[in-house]
Formats: structure tokens, C-alpha cells, sequence
């Protein structure tokens, strides 16, 4: 096994050297054609700002990435309510990532104020700091708008600087940015205020935004930029262990607040000049320096200084050193926020005015990547083989997480046939692996394989999780594969199977009442075979969210909301969308009476229906390829 996993390593290695297999080209939200919108104070009416939103152009050679953008993104921004007089503004930049990111094997070198990194939707990155420190020799402030300059100037060390996230909060928007003289920007995690699990800004209420992305606590935060050392950044959300295994879980910071009232010496023990103590004026976390590392061994979910670990990621499945956007448990920021206090890698990139090297031009087009059957059932005995199919039109890598399974491919383009072989099962019971196809951009895939125990009889399920539509009799089927006599049974009376009992291989229908309530139920189906004990296939009925795939591969859970409604109809996509879509309010003629759009990059869109009659439409979601229909009703 140890030359078949070399052997996946150089491939993968060789892969990734093309240029349609690496993130850093393929991340990119492309638009040349929508622009952008801003609020102002004391007026909840967008207005349009004229300017593309997210990235115009990407453009790569052998070593580096070139993102051309405006700066602006596809969700609205403003105001900002501290005296910011700046607005968001064309910043016609291109940004210069290496495609090739390195370790710093020396000093770390320390973020700086300013752009550090750039969003997937160019978007500039900044660290913890607002450019205000503590003068502790007139003991005030100083730096920024309204305060002297610091001792030495705006580049110079103090021994006590400010955090912005804190100290700035009621200047961010809903999407948690704000300009630096028209350079829109984030410090911190970059979804809007109002999905947070606690929510600490009211700025929302009336200046409704979406961010970039929206936190989901059971899948894999999406990729959502790029640190001026080339290393990707992601969301909140990560596998537990470095290997891609462990589930979902939030991944923590591993700073934590010092346990001091008055500021005389660093987390380190030096000395230094004193801060202003601790107060409601100077809270704890007012300055970068009351926070200390702790070191959590054995946990892998917590972050390293630099606030990333190296592990697998959906885009990254060899992997790669990955920093996260950093939330409590709340989902409220936690510092360091996204990159810091110091870079993981060696600082390569930047914001440059022109490209001096010949270049490709990068056109995003939509990919695919589907596998057929999702398990594979295999006997016991040495060399027993089985196989599933890839359908794709692009790159993709193959793995497995056990190893008494070999894959006769483990990366490759476009469709395929991937044979497994197994060793012999000694043990009396059956034994499961996952393998797992993924490709930059697109949703992982999975397949179960099943290898029978010794004893030769075997029960199961090819599924073990199954969603219903909330309609009346909303139907699904699985499959039964098995060498012995089974028996099903349902422990909720609105869950029904068209078989109780049988033997051998079987397909089992599901049909299911009409869920009524407004939130989604759930069932357990359980299987026993004779000889094999249980399986158990967990059934959700949802309630009106719609799960729509669409024609990039990608899953989004779309919710219409409130249902019934009499004023506003909101249609929230979840996740990060990758695509633009649009929702038609029909009436029961099929007339359009109200449109909207949610574009890449944005995850909120509003129907206004106070001006309609009660009764019942029809809500169509599509993204110009493929539609979903949802009923609403309107009622006062």
C-alpha cells in the first residue's frame, strides 16, 4: 500500500501543475457585466454604485495568478456609521498570488496594515488593526481619523495597538466590511451580522445585506480567498481531523483573552510601556496585545499562531496549509479573525499595476462531477473486486480512507470507470470504507463500500440517510442487497414501506404524509436480517426549504420565507453562491408579477407583495437552465 499511495501522490502532484486543477485559478467569482450597490445613512433604499462586482478577469502563468477586480462586492455595502465619510470605490487593482506557496522556514514575517490577502470575490483582506494605537507617552490615542499621529508615524511598532473588529464594529456594515479612503475591505469573517447565532450589530435592520457567505455548521465551509502568501483561506467550518476524517466542526482559535486588569507587560512577560487599564472605555480585546496563545495538543480543530493547520480540504484533498475566519460559538468573530499575527507562508503576493510575463486568460465554464452507484457491496474473500462509474468534464482525484481497499485510479479527467479490490475480510463481521471524489469548485462525492464478513451473510441498506419533500404522499426508494431473510419497520405512523419483510436483494418504496408543521421531522427505518443484526436508515421530511442542485454540481438549500406572508417574501440561498439566480412570483395563470435576482456572490433576495390580493402563487427559482417551483401563500 505504501507504493500505491507514492504512486497517488506524484499523480496528484503532476495533476495539480495543470492549470485546471488549482483553486488559486479556478476560485475566482467572474462577472463582467452586473455592478454594484451602497446604502447611505438614514436611507434603506439601495442605490447603484455603476461599478462591477466581484472579479473581472484571472489570468495565470507557471508560477503566479493575476485577479483583475473592482474591489466591490455583489452584496450591497454601506453605510458606515462611525463617521466613515468614504464610500466603497473602483480600486481597479490587480492582485499577484503565487500559485506555489512555500513555508517560511525563518522569522515569521508580521501582517501589515493594508491589504493582506484578497476575497474569492475581490474583495481586499485585512488583519486585526485599524491603524489607532496607544501613545504611551501623552497616555491617549493616536493614529487614524481624529487622533495625532503616532510616535515614529503610521509604520512605526507601538507597544499597544487597537482591534478593529472591536473598536470599529459600529462602522461595518451588515456585511462586515468597511472602506479605508474607498478601499472596501474585511477584517474579519466575512458573513453579514444577521445570520450570526448572536447577534451583536443591529446595522442589518435597516441596511439589509447578505456577505459573501452563510455559515453552515454541518458541511465544509467553502474556500473564500487567498493570503498574500499564497496560502487559501476558508470559512468557519472544517473537518475535524487533519486527514479529512472526524465530521464537520467549527474550528477555534487558539488565542484566548489574558487574564489582566492593568497593561504593563506582554502575553511573553516583557515589559513594556504602559496601556491604559482595563475599562468600560479600554475593554479587554480593545488592543491585539490582551490576547495570548494557547497551544491545545491533541485537539486538532484548534488553529496554529498563524490561525490555520495544514489538512485536506474539499479543494485541497492531498492537502494543504489552510487558514480559517475564525467564530465562537456564537458565530460572532474571534480573533485573530482570519490571517495573524503573522503569516504561516512566505510573503509573495501582492496588489501590482500591470503583469510584466506572458499570461493565460482563465473563462469559467460550469463543470460537473457525478458517480454512480453511491455503494458497492463486495464478499468477503481475497481479490474480490466491484467498481463505479465517474461522469465529469473535469479534473478529479480518487481516495480511500481504509487501507484493505485499492483503486485502480486515483486522479483523472473527465468520465471513468474505477475498479476496487479488496484483501480477505478476517473478521465475523462486515467491515466499510469510504472513498471520496472531489474536484476544485464542485461538490465532493462519496461511495460506500461494504465488504461481507467471513461468515458470508451479509444485510445492507444503499442508503443510510434519506430527505422527503414536505408534500402528501412524497416518495423515495433504497435498495436491500443481502444473502438472508430481513424484516423492515417504520417508527413514525406518517412513514410507510411497500415491503415488511423478504429475503435476498430487494427495492424497498418509501411514501410519506404530508408534513403540515414548519419545520422538518424526522424518522428511523430500521432493517433486521437474520444473522446480521440492524440497519438504520434516518429519514427527514422537510418542511417548504428546497433542495435544488444545480447545473455547476453544486447543492444549495433554498428557504422561502415567511409562508404564509402578507408583506415581503424572502428567498435565502445557503452557503456561498457560485451562480446567479433568479425568482419569478407567479400568479396561478402563470404570470409574472414580481421579479428578483441573487447573484454570485450575494445569498438574499426579496419579493415585495404588499399590493397583492390573498390567495395562492407560485414562487419559480432558476438559474436559466434549471428551475424549481415552490407555492406561497398570501394572507392577511
Amino acid at each position: 500500500m505504501q507504493k500505491t499511495f507514492l504512486t497517488f501522490g506524484l499523480i496528484l502532484s503532476t495533476l495539480l501543475c495543470f492549470s485546471q486543477s488549482n483553486p488559486a485559478i479556478l476560485a475566482w467569482l467572474q462577472n463582467t457585466t452586473k455592478t454594484g450597490s451602497y446604502y447611505v445613512a438614514g436611507n434603506s433604499t439601495k442605490i447603484n454604485n455603476n461599478i462591477l462586482v466581484n472579479c473581472q478577469k484571472v489570468q495565470y502563468s507557471a508560477n503566479w495568478v493575476y485577479v483583475s477586480t473592482k474591489g466591490i462586492p455583489a452584496y450591497p455595502t454601506g453605510p458606515f456609521q462611525d463617521g466613515n465619510p468614504s464610500q466603497a470605490s473602483d480600486q481597479n487593482a490587480i492582485f499577484k498570488i503565487s500559485l506555489n506557496p512555500n513555508k517560511n522556514n525563518g522569522t515569521p514575517s508580521p501582517t501589515t496594515g493594508g491589504n493582506i490577502g484578497i476575497f474569492i470575490n475581490g474583495v481586499a483582506l485585512f488583519d486585526y488593526r485599524d491603524g489607532v494605537a496607544w501613545n504611551t507617552n501623552t497616555n491617549a490615542l493616536c493614529g487614524g481619523p481624529g487622533n495625532p499621529p503616532c510616535p515614529g508615524g503610521p509604520n512605526a511598532s507601538q507597544s499597544w495597538n487597537r482591534d478593529a473588529v472591536l473598536a470599529e464594529r459600529p462602522g461595518f456594515d451588515c456585511s462586515k466590511g468597511h472602506p479605508a479612503m474607498g478601499n472596501y475591505h474585511h477584517h474579519q469573517n466575512p458573513s453579514a451580522f444577521k445570520l450570526d447565532s448572536t447577534v451583536i450589530s443591529t446595522v442589518c435592520n435597516l441596511y439589509d445585506a447578505d456577505g459573501l457567505y452563510v455559515i453552515n455548521p454541518v458541511q465544509h465551509s467553502p474556500l473564500i480567498g487567498f493570503a498574500y502568501d499564497g496560502f487559501p483561506i476558508y470559512g468557519a467550518y472544517g473537518f475535524k481531523n487533519a486527514d479529512g476524517t472526524g465530521g464537520i466542526v467549527r474550528m477555534k482559535s487558539g488565542y484566548q483573552l489574558r487574564n489582566i486588569t492593568v497593561r504593563t507587560h506582554h502575553a511573553d512577560g516583557t515589559d513594556v510601556p504602559d496601556g491604559p487599564t482595563v475599562s468600560s472605555s479600554y475593554p479587554l480585546g480593545y488592543f491585539r496585545e490582551d490576547y495570548e496563545f494557547v497551544s491545545h495538543p491533541g485537539q486538532p480543530d484548534y488553529l496554529d499562531v498563524h490561525n490555520g493547520r495544514f489538512c485536506v480540504t474539499p479543494e485541497y484533498p492531498n492537502g494543504i496549509y489552510c487558514y480559517f475566519a475564525t467564530v465562537n460559538a456564537k458565530h460572532n468573530s474571534a480573533y485573530p479573525y482570519i490571517v495573524g499575527p503573522t503569516f504561516y507562508g512566505t510573503v509573495t503576493g501582492s496588489k501590482v499595476t500591470s503583469i510584466s510575463e506572458s499570461v493565460t486568460t482563465y473563462n469559467a465554464v460550469p463543470g460537473f462531477l457525478n458517480v454512480t452507484p453511491d455503494s458497492v457491496m463486495i464478499p468477503s474473500s481475497q481479490n474480490n473486486s466491484g467498481s463505479f462509474n465517474i461522469s465529469s468534464n473535469v479534473t478529479w482525484a480518487v481516495s480511500t480512507n481504509q487501507p484493505w481497499l485499492s483503486l485502480n485510479k486515483i486522479a483523472g479527467y473527465g468520465n471513468a470507470t474505477i475498479s476496487l479490490t479488496t484483501e480477505a475480510n478476517p473478521a465475523s463481521t462486515p467491515r466499510t470504507a469510504v472513498i471520496t471524489i472531489s474536484s476544485t469548485g464542485l461538490t465532493t462525492k462519496y461511495v460506500k463500500v461494504i465488504q461481507a464478513d467471513s461468515v458470508m451473510l451479509f444485510l445492507n441498506a444503499s442508503v443510510d440517510s434519506i430527505t422527503l419533500v414536505a408534500s402528501e404522499n412524497a416518495m423515495a426508494n433504497f435498495e436491500i442487497t443481502s444473502n438472508t431473510s430481513w424484516a423492515v419497520s417504520s417508527d413514525q405512523i406518517w412513514l410507510t414501506s411497500d415491503k415488511m419483510n423478504g429475503s435476498g436483494n430487494a427495492t424497498i418504496f418509501l411514501e410519506a404524509q404530508a408534513n403540515t408543521v414548519n419545520s422538518p421531522r424526522s424518522a428511523e427505518l430500521t432493517i433486521t436480517g437474520v444473522g446480521t443484526g440492524s440497519k438504520i436508515i434516518f429519514v427527514t421530511q422537510l418542511d417548504s426549504t428546497i433542495t435544488y442542485t444545480t447545473s455547476k454540481g453544486g447543492n444549495y438549500k433554498i428557504t422561502v420565507f415567511p409562508n404564509p406572508s402578507y408583506d415581503l417574501i424572502a428567498i435565502q440561498i445557503g452557503d456561498l453562491v457560485k451562480e446567479d439566480f433568479q425568482a419569478a412570483l407567479h400568479d396561478a395563470t402563470g404570470k409574472i408579477l414580481r421579479l428578483t435576482q441573487i447573484n454570485a456572490g450575494q445569498t438574499i433576495g426579496y419579493l415585495d407583495v404588499r399590493t397583492l390580493y390573498d390567495g395562492i402563487y407560485f414562487i419559480k427559482i432558476s438559474n436559466g437552465l434549471i428551475s424549481k417551483t415552490e407555492k406561497v401563500i398570501i394572507k392577511r
